[in-house]
């Protein structure tokens, strides 16, 4: 039932949605939308009804309002704003150094897992195999990738590898452990470039102790509200008295935007970096520390991130060292490969715009990082003049 008096709301609505800090978002049910005159703001907020606004117009009248038709209209132009960026699994159709489709075949690598075609470029004279990412290793690709899979979905080394053994790949449980450090060390680089279109709205920040070789450490993490996005990471010795400030910094760094809302706990050791890094002339970001667990501003959605590491960690009853490849190797899995049921079955990347394509992404993140290497590198590809 629209009419004039609608299709003018709609139209400021449409305005204030398209005006730089027009609409501030807290959480994906909370925001607050400027007023029209600019001295104020009102409380837009999700019901089991629907939205619900303060304003006049719709507490004393009842009526959908311009402040509703606003968060409305952002939601729908956020969702359609697509900068998707594809990492696409690596072929042979073209030469890995100079592109050139002139190739020819140039013998085969032999190993006790089967052969392995190399080629030749016509063109820079060149030679490569096919087995790009996973040069001068024993075993299968696959199985490499399928331990991944099983050691950060939960399983311990010794189960992984009695995993592998039902595939007929007999390793040990420290040949697993070195592929993972091999893996995650060469996909952490990769990724750190990668820059995610998160929402410059709403982060959140939470804290989680974790036993590392018997003492106590807190991992601090920022994520994205909107994509959950696990942005950046922190080990510190300590909770409260602990200098987080390059967390901040990192995470600004990773995104290259700060947010308009960062949702803590009532931590003192947050207030610094939040003011020193988030808050600039230009834009006045907000930081909200008054959380409850039940309540209408909460930190849920980071308590549920904390959960996967200390699935993890119970797992393996502690971390052994401080560079532990478990914390770097949790936020590529988080990222990149586990989908998640409140992103509708997408990874918090593919949310970000970032496509890992193929139905194994460990194996197209590994060989993207190895392609992605300086030339100091190259050797590691069975690369040859």
């Amino acid at each position: 039932m629209g009419g004039p008096v609608d299709d003018a709301r709609r139209e400021r609505g449409l305005l204030i949605a398209k005006q730089e800090g027009g609409i501030r978002r807290v959480w994906e049910g909370l925001y607050y939308v400027r007023s029209q005159s600019g001295q104020g703001e009102y409380e837009v907020a999700q019901t089991q009804r629907g939205w619900a606004c303060s304003c006049p117009d719709f507490s004393h009248r009842n009526i959908r309002c311009k402040h509703v038709y606003a968060v409305e209209i952002s939601l729908r132009l956020r969702r359609e704003v697509d900068g998707s960026r594809v990492i696409a699994e690596v072929s042979v159709s073209d030469c890995y150094f100079c592109h050139s489709q002139r190739l020819k075949k140039s013998g085969v690598r032999h190993n006790r897992n089967g052969d392995i075609q190399r080629f030749a470029c016509l063109d820079c004279h060149r030679t490569f195999s096919v087995n790009v990412g996973f040069e001068r290793m024993k075993h299968n690709p696959k199985a490499i990738t399928m331990a991944l899979q099983l050691y950060f979905s939960g399983e311990s080394l010794r189960a992984t590898q009695r995993a592998l053994r039902l595939l007929g790949v007999e390793v040990t449980h420290r040949t697993v452990l070195n592929w993972i450090r091999k893996y995650i060390g060469l996909m952490e680089k990769y990724v750190a470039q990668i820059r995610p279109d998160v929402s410059g709205e709403t982060w959140r920040a939470d804290e989680l102790w974790v036993k590392v070789k018997g003492d106590m450490k807190y991992l601090f993490a920022m994520m994205d509200d909107d994509t959950r996005f696990w942005i950046a990471q922190q080990i510190a010795d300590s909770k409260y008295t602990a200098d987080v400030r390059p967390l901040f910094a990192e995470a600004k760094r990773a995104t290259g935007r700060i947010p308009l809302t960062l949702i803590t706990d009532g931590g003192s050791h947050f207030r610094s970096p939040f003011r020193k890094e988030f808050r600039t002339a230009d834009r006045l970001s907000k930081h909200v520390r008054e959380i409850a667990l039940k309540g209408r501003i909460h930190n849920n959605k980071m308590e549920r991130m904390n959960g996967e590491m200390r699935d993890r960690e119970k797992v393996m009853r502690g971390v052994k060292r401080i560079d532990s490849p478990i914390f770097a190797g949790l936020q590529i899995y988080h990222n990149f490969v586990r989908p998640h049921e409140a992103l509708n079955g997408q990874t918090p990347a593919e949310a970000c715009g970032i496509k890992v394509e193929g139905a194994d992404k460990w194996r197209t993140l590994i060989q993207n990082a190895s392609l992605a290497k300086p030339a100091t590198g190259i050797t590691q590809r069975e690369v040859s003049e």
